[in-house]
């Protein structure tokens, strides 16, 4: 049986945090989906195609990786695609009580439904989507903070 876990964020953008997290959830499952989620509340900093394709690029060549957008429910994406699995990433103990809710409300909504929360290695603590686009805005190099074949 071919265990998949569904990995779901705004990913604006991915980042090497990201692409830690994935490949470590990839030491455990044999499919990730990265599933970019779009809330029509909030305009993203990229837009939704940039981010697939940001993505794309990062997991280029990849095996065990797919790629979609989503505009409701994790969870309901999840039943959707038959996913039993939920990965988030967390950098600190601020992320990780941020995570817990979600994972603790989605078991509420879903208790089919497992949330596995990794954290990111130490090297890559440091880096948020934030903190890119802030470099971005201000003309500065990311090339240390994205994946290695990333253009953003």
């Amino acid at each position: 049986m071919k265990r998949t876990a569904l990995f779901p964020g705004s990913f604006d953008p991915f980042t090497a945090g990201h692409l830690n997290i994935l490949k470590r959830a990839l030491t455990m499952f044999d499919e990730v989906v990265v599933a970019v989620g779009i809330n029509i509340d909030k305009r993203g900093f990229f837009p939704t195609e940039k981010r697939l394709e940001i993505i794309r690029q990062a997991t280029a060549g990849m095996e065990g990786v797919s790629i979609i957008k989503y505009d409701n429910l994790t969870v309901d994406t999840c039943r959707e695609l038959g996913i039993r699995h939920i990965v988030r990433g967390v950098r600190n103990m601020i992320d990780f009580e941020a995570e817990r809710s979600i994972a603790d409300a989605n078991r509420r909504l879903a208790p089919e439904i497992e949330t596995i929360i990794i954290p990111t290695a130490q090297e890559f603590a440091h880096i948020s989507s934030t903190a890119v686009r802030d470099i971005i805005k201000h003309h500065g190099d990311t090339s240390q903070f994205v994946p290695e074949d990333v253009e953003l």
